[in-house]
């Protein structure tokens, strides 16, 4: 004798494409459910990850917006205001300071870039005390320069790629007309240094004619100091910009959070319409067989037992549906991805979705909570059906 669960389950079998239908409806809410608690999770690691890798807790810049201080160093960019040099001997004399290193970044236009040509930035770094804060930072080739004032570079793994060298080439400088010898090519850490070409902050000092300058300081203070207080101490030098890196990672966090609130009643809509969509299935489903739940009724089916085989398609159809969708989530995680990166083109490095079992489960237990709620009114307009008026009735109306 069939059991209710398998009765229900051949009942979604009847109409094929009006249930498929409603199962991708559910897969693609359970994607967006998925993918948006994996980026809840999935950035804020990779931030932290980035702002570790930094290898120090304040940066120091010239006076200006603090974002385009934070955007210089987590992406790169040229924001060239300039601080003089001398700032490191006030710098060291503080007994906060752990290590700090000077970095000096500079630009070049090289037409021979893309169609129009384009702008290749240059990270000049001391190459006694920056690999010390990047440690992460290890060689495919060769190592760092020989000497702080060498026409020298080292090459991130991606750029390396991209302009197709490696250690003994030399690398033109557009405005310049001066080639610098690589010595070193970076192995790939999945972070901005992937893209970078660093020389000796002297070299580039003489270059493009900014001796006694830099762009900013990265400074590590010692366990045991209160970052919040040595940046009081900091503020009484004249003419900078202090960037806390937590403070970095704050406003960043509330900037997102924004975002996702946006995002995240995206994916309720998302949700409240593939509810509507199983409700209007199953509705229908209960429609088509008006004369059939009649007879089940006559022939002894209860009212509980009616209300529970049309609850059950429910809790199958949105069970199914979720469990796809989570696979959907799994499968496409690269692509929402990419997806997120070109949305928030300043996202951090590594991966912004973190999907694991838990949060699977997790989204699934939802998608199957929303079933359940979705199932009552039909089943209880099923359950409500009386027999002899769907016998007599050749297309009943509910």
């Amino acid at each position: 004798m069939p059991t209710i669960s398998s009765i229900a389950y051949k009942n979604l079998r009847r109409k094929k494409l009006r249930s498929i239908l409603t199962l991708f409806g559910i897969a693609l809410s359970t994607w967006v459910l998925v993918s948006l608690l994996g980026f809840n999770s999935g950035y804020e690691q990779s931030m932290d990850k980035d702002i570790d890798n930094l290898g120090f807790q304040v940066l120091l810049t010239a006076k200006g917006c603090p974002y385009e201080a934070a955007t210089l160093m987590l992406q790169g960019g040229a924001g060239l205001r300039y601080l003089p040099e001398t700032v490191l001997d006030s710098l060291r004399a503080n007994p906060e300071v752990d290590q700090l290193t000077p970095m000096l970044m500079q630009t070049s236009f090289d037409p021979n870039q893309g169609e129009s040509g384009g702008v290749i930035a240059y990270l000049g770094v001391d190459p006694t005390t920056y690999p010390k804060m990047k440690s992460y930072l290890t060689f495919e080739q060769g190592g760092w320069f020989t000497e702080e004032n060498a026409m020298e570079a080292v090459i991130g793994y991606e750029a390396a790629e991209l302009e197709q060298r490696e250690v003994g080439d030399l690398i033109l400088i557009p405005d310049k007309e001066i080639e610098v010898k690589v010595v070193g090519v970076l192995k790939r850490s999945g972070t901005q240094d992937d893209g970078t070409i660093f020389m000796p902050y002297k070299s580039l000092q003489t270059l493009f004619g900014q001796e006694g300058k830099i762009t900013s300081v990265g400074i590590k203070i010692h366990k045991d100091v209160d970052v919040s207080a040595y940046e009081e101490k900091l503020y009484a030098l004249q003419d900078v910009q202090v960037v806390s890196m937590a403070q970095v990672k704050t406003t960043i966090s509330n900037l997102v959070s924004t975002a996702k609130v946006m995002v995240m009643s995206i994916a309720i809509i998302a949700i409240l319409i593939s509810m509507v969509g199983v409700m209007n299935t199953i509705l229908m489903s209960v429609l088509e067989r008006y004369q059939e739940i009649g007879i089940m009724k006559s022939m002894g089916a209860t009212t509980f037992h009616i209300f529970r085989l049309i609850w059950l398609e429910t809790l199958i159809i949105c069970f199914i549906g979720g469990i796809l969708g989570a696979l959907m989530a799994l499968g496409l995680s690269s692509t929402t991805d990419a997806l997120v990166r070109y949305i928030l083109p300043y996202a951090p490095t590594g991966s912004l979705i973190k999907i694991d079992a838990m949060l699977v489960l997790k989204s699934i237990g939802i998608i199957t909570l929303i079933g359940i709620f979705s199932g009552i009114y039909p089943a209880y307009r099923a359950a409500s059906i009386k027999p002899i008026e769907a016998i007599k009735s050749s297309e009943g109306e509910i």
